[in-house]
């Protein structure tokens, strides 16, 4: 839910700090006055004439009184803004490695711990059960991505065999097709193994670094998938600067073919188009922006599109639909890249895909 961006806690404590040393000051000067009078009018409570007489200047002890009350006061508040400052800084240390820790783990670094050092207080409670939230699920993803590598792996071989099987079938194949049918099926059941297999290795992070142009891997994609652009009729384009990041190569390259491969087959059934384009935005992000034609979408209906085995239209080949984890890999590799994705409907139909990565350090 959006908030208006108020006053920080560090700012609060530090003009609650200030403030009460202003008062204490105000209170002691008071009393000090408040003597200072009695000596003046001895032997009764002064009047509200007495107070106009004690600030008149012509009165020699409020004239010296007055100035270095103020400059008293002056000093107090410079004191208790700066010393206010430093303290609640200190103490509201703990807090921002809490918030930090926070932020990394929302997006999807759940490795990360903050072993907040010193004696038990409410900041270590707070700190200690966050680390061992994270633990926790840290383990439980591990185990499913465990579960889903192992299972993909075993699944493989007799995939493998039973499509080497349908290949000899189809030498003598039936008069109903069903060997064809069961080549389909077979062959989306692979798919769906390898889908599995590479979501698998992006969740769990287990890739090297390096310096990956997104441009080129672009040009790459639309190269590859331009036998596919032109059975559907689509007209594919990139444009753009350089856009260097850091990541594996393997699996970017990935992301910008699933985002294209989509495009083009959610398309228009003639002449509908893709335009993928590459930038250096922000400070230090770097911007891959597939935009296509195609059915005009909701945004309801957009925001389940990264969910997996979710598709965003009906209107697909059976022999090019996929699996339904196209964009669910994306997002996947995406963050696993520290980066976002956002999808946006065109109010002319079809939808606009922005992958946000952090630019590769010089």
């Amino acid at each position: 839910m959006a908030r208006r961006r108020g006053l920080s806690a560090r700012v609060k404590l530090t003009l609650s700090y200030a403030g009460f040393l202003v008062f204490a000051g105000v209170l002691l000067l008071g009393v000090t006055w408040y003597f200072q009078i009695r000596e003046t009018f001895t032997f009764y409570l002064p009047t509200f004439d007495d107070f106009l007489l004690v600030f008149n200047p012509g009165n020699f002890g409020p004239r010296i009184f007055t100035p270095a009350a103020i400059l008293v006061l002056l000093v107090l508040l410079v004191i208790g803004l700066v010393g206010g400052w430093i303290l609640a800084g200190r103490m509201l240390a703990p807090l921002t490695r809490i918030t930090s820790a926070a932020r990394r783990a929302a997006r999807g670094s759940l490795a990360h711990r903050i072993e907040l050092e010193g004696r038990n207080d409410e900041f270590r409670e707070l700190a200690d059960a966050f680390d061992a939230m994270l633990a926790k699920l840290e383990a439980q993803v591990a185990e499913q991505q465990r579960f889903a590598a192992n299972a993909s792996h075993e699944l493989r071989t007799p995939l493998a065999v039973m499509q080497t099987i349908l290949d000899v079938a189809a030498q003598s194949p039936s008069p109903d097709g069903r060997e064809e049918r069961l080549r389909t099926v077979n062959a989306r059941a692979i798919a769906l193994t390898e889908a599995l297999l590479l979501l698998s290795r992006a969740d769990q992070r287990s890739f090297t670094r390096e310096n990956v142009d997104l441009s080129l891997l672009a040009e790459q994609a639309a190269e590859t998938l331009l036998p596919l652009s032109e059975k559907h009729g689509v007209t594919v384009e990139t444009t753009g600067s350089a856009a260097l990041t850091s990541g594996s190569p393997a699996l970017l390259l990935q992301m910008v073919t699933n985002l294209v491969h989509n495009a083009i087959v959610h398309n228009l059934p003639d002449g509908g188009f893709v335009q993928i384009f590459t930038t250096t935005t922000g400070p230090g992000f770097v911007e891959l922006i597939v935009e296509s034609s195609g059915e005009r979408m909701s945004p309801e209906l957009v925001s389940t599109l990264t969910e997996p085995f979710q598709r965003g239209t009906e209107r697909v080949r059976s022999d090019q639909a996929g699996v339904g984890l196209g964009l669910a890999i994306v997002t996947s590799i995406t963050r696993a890249h520290d980066g976002t994705l956002s999808l946006t409907p065109r109010t002319d139909g079809g939808l606009r895909v922005t992958a946000r990565l952090p630019a590769a350090s010089s």
